[in-house]
Parts: structure tokens; C-alpha cells; sequence
């Protein structure tokens, strides 16, 4: 079998919620995602590629009737290009990766796009057909933004609770305080903010829409300003806006080929997919699930933690976040070093592109062989990816 390789990665700045991106449909900021991690490769000859997978949570507007197809002909690209969607809801992007690399290996491919889009702003309300015609009653709108919509009343209610409140339900689990998460969440925005003006996303992040820079980054965010907001799920609760992800709009993509593919791509690899890992836990404890995800990518590509350099880590909620840090037990300051999803923000579908942009990067800066990216995904799931720095000049003893 052959090896899949990431050669690139692009995504659009990730926009607050009604905010800079609120005007563009999701399929548009998709063809973007998708043009700009093309012209990092300018000598690929688009109609070369064998196929986009693209990740998508909430697929009820715009990004419906498969976006990534939609996306492969709003960028221009040949019509013979195929596409397909896929939906694991946070881990979409993530798992288009995955879908992708698996394909690279199997011969099936030589080269694929994969990526991920969510607009929250833009997701629209709905409505259910009713049972019969004409009802004489109410019929209420249905928020698709986020979390869970439309019922199964065979669901247990320890499985629909809402996300905030499945994350207090860990916080008390694992006694991880109001003031670790509010601190985790200061770090998020510094480093972010750091990042930023030291040139590291330059490269990874395309202007869009007049938006150059993650729209939720706030430099000037301290421990006061955190302490000072109210808990957002219970009266007493610790979970605040400030120590969880915003609702936020954005699209990412990863050229992902073989090693044969190289010349035809015109670049050299940044990076080997060399494990992946898959978990899932009861639905109200989803915000753990990284912690098997990751040691079942590890496994595969036969490493441990010691000889882990980087970690991205998607902070949907500090806590779960810290959680995770914590079961893993390694050095929190190799997570995130360039910001996590706290202070980038979380567009659910695009964030796994994201993570894998952000790691193979960091593995060159810091010269680190090997790197985690790891999400948790809603109803009680997780992703993870392992990559291997294939970079000349990284200690491989």
C-alpha cells in the first residue's frame, strides 16, 4: 500500500458569528477554501485530481445538495472533478482527511482535496412536515445552528442534553475548576493572538471578504475580564462564553496526495499520515472521547507520548480540553501552541482542517518529528490523526 502524504493547507479566516463572513454562503467560502490550497500547488493540473471529500455538520441551506460538489464547480475547476460530503459533525474535516488518505493508500487515488465549511450564521431555521394535512396547531422553527434538533422521543434525555450542559457534567466528573478553564481559555487567546503577529498563519489563512485575521481573537483578554462572566448553562455552573468556542463561520483544506504523486503535484510533502483513531463514548460524555481516539492513532502509527512534539487539540470547551491534557498526561505547553478553537473560533465542518494545517506546521517550525490532531465530535465521538514531520533535517534516531 502506498503512504499519504499532506502537501498543503489553506483555509479563510474563521469569522464570528454575524460578523465579517455573515454575507457569504458557505458553498462560496468552500470554493475558496478549495481555490487557495490549489494555488499553493500552481503546476497541478486541476483536472488531475481523483477526488474531493468534504466535511459539512449541518448540510440544511446553502450547504446542502453536496457542498463539495457545489464547491468544486463555484471554484471553476473541471467538471469531471468528483466530489462527495461527509458528516461527522465537528469531525467532518477531520474525517474527510481520514476518507482521503485511506483512499491514497488503497491505489484508488493519486491525489484528493480534502476539507470541511460551516457557516453557523447562515444555517437556517426548519420545519417539520406534519403528520397529517392541514394542522390545526403551532408549528415551531427549528434552530440548525448547532446541538440537537428534531428529536427522536426514543432518545434517552442523558443523550440531548445540550453541549454546555454535557461539559458541566464532566466538569463535575473530573473537578477541573471555573478558574483552570478561564486560565486555559487566556492562553488560547494569546497565543492566538501571538501567532497572528508573528507571521504563522500568513500562509495557512486566506483574506476573505476583506476579513485578513480570525475574527474572535481578543489579545486583550485576562483572567478579570473571564472571571467577570456569568456561567451559561447552570446558575452555578462553571462554562462561560469565555472558556468555550464561539459559534463561527469558515472553510479549510488539505492537498493530500501519494509520494508517487509528487512531481505532478510540484511540491514535496510536509508531512506523513501515518495513524488514525476513531472512539466514541456515551453521547453526554462526548468531550472525553479524544482521550481513546488518540491513543488508538498512536497505536497505529506505533508511537507513544513520549516522542510526541506537537498536539492540536480542538477546544470546543476549556474543560474538555484540560480533560483530555489531563488523561493524557503530557506537558500542556506543547497543545496549541499557536491558539486553539477557544480563541480561533469553531466552524464545526472546518475545524479538522484546521488542526491538521496548524500541526504539520508546527512540526517544521519546531522541528518535531511527530504531532497529534485530535477532536471531539458531538453525540459522543472523536477523531484523531497522527502525522509524521517528513521535512529534511528532523531527528528520525
Amino acid at each position: 500500500m502506498s503512504d499519504a502524504f499532506l502537501y498543503a493547507a489553506a483555509r479563510t479566516p474563521f469569522g464570528r458569528f454575524n460578523g465579517a463572513l455573515a454575507g457569504v454562503r458557505p458553498d462560496d467560502l468552500s470554493a475558496t477554501a478549495l481555490t487557495g490550497v490549489l494555488a499553493k500547488a500552481p503546476n497541478l493540473d486541476p483536472s488531475a485530481l481523483d477526488d474531493v471529500v468534504w466535511g459539512n455538520a449541518n448540510g440544511a441551506g446553502e450547504d446542502n445538495r453536496n457542498v463539495g460538489r457545489m464547491a468544486v464547480l463555484l471554484a471553476g475547476l473541471p467538471v469531471s472533478v468528483p466530489a462527495t460530503t461527509v458528516n461527522r459533525l465537528c469531525g467532518s474535516s477531520l474525517d474527510a482527511a481520514i476518507i482521503a488518505s485511506r483512499t491514497l493508500e488503497s491505489g484508488d487515488a493519486d491525489v484528493v482535496v480534502a476539507g470541511g465549511v460551516e457557516s453557523m450564521t447562515r444555517a437556517p431555521w426548519v420545519l417539520p412536515k406534519p403528520d397529517r394535512a392541514y394542522p390545526a396547531g403551532h408549528v415551531t422553527a427549528v434552530s440548525t445552528t448547532l446541538g440537537w434538533r428534531l428529536v427522536n422521543p426514543a432518545m434517552p434525555k442523558e443523550w440531548t442534553l445540550s453541549l454546555g450542559e454535557c461539559n458541566e457534567l464532566l466538569q463535575e466528573k473530573f473537578s477541573i475548576s471555573r478558574e483552570r478553564q478561564d486560565a486555559f481559555a487566556v492562553r488560547s487567546h494569546r497565543l492566538a493572538a501571538r501567532a497572528w503577529d508573528e507571521g504563522f498563519y500568513d500562509d495557512l489563512v486566506l483574506p476573505t471578504e476583506g476579513l485578513a485575521r480570525d475574527e474572535g481573537i481578543r489579545p486583550d483578554t485576562d483572567h478579570g475580564r473571564l472571571a467577570a462572566l456569568k456561567p451559561s448553562f447552570r446558575p452555578e455552573g462553571t462554562i462561560t462564553a469565555g472558556n468555550a468556542s464561539p459559534l463561527s463561520d469558515g472553510a479549510s483544506a488539505a492537498l493530500l496526495g501519494t509520494a508517487a504523486a509528487a512531481d505532478r503535484i510540484g511540491l514535496r510533502p510536509l508531512a506523513r499520515i501515518a495513524g488514525r483513531g476513531a472512539h466514541a463514548v456515551e453521547p453526554q460524555m462526548f468531550g472525553y472521547a479524544p482521550v481513546e481516539a488518540a491513543e488508538r492513532a498512536m497505536r497505529r502509527a506505533g508511537i507513544g507520548w513520549g516522542e510526541v512534539g506537537a498536539v492540536e487539540l480542538n477546544e470546543a470547551f476549556a474543560v474538555q480540553s484540560l480533560a483530555c491534557v489531563d488523561a493524557w498526561g503530557i506537558d500542556p505547553e506543547i497543545v496549541n501552541t499557536r491558539g486553539g478553537a477557544i480563541a480561533l473560533g469553531h466552524p464545526l465542518g472546518a475545524s479538522g482542517g484546521r488542526l491538521l494545517g496548524n500541526l504539520a506546521k508546527v512540526l517544521c517550525e519546531r522541528r518535531e518529528r511527530w504531532g497529534v490532531a485530535a477532536i471531539c465530535i458531538g453525540v459522543g465521538q472523536a477523531l484523531a490523526v497522527v502525522l509524521e514531520n517528513v521535512a529534511d533535517g528532523v531527528n528520525r534516531g
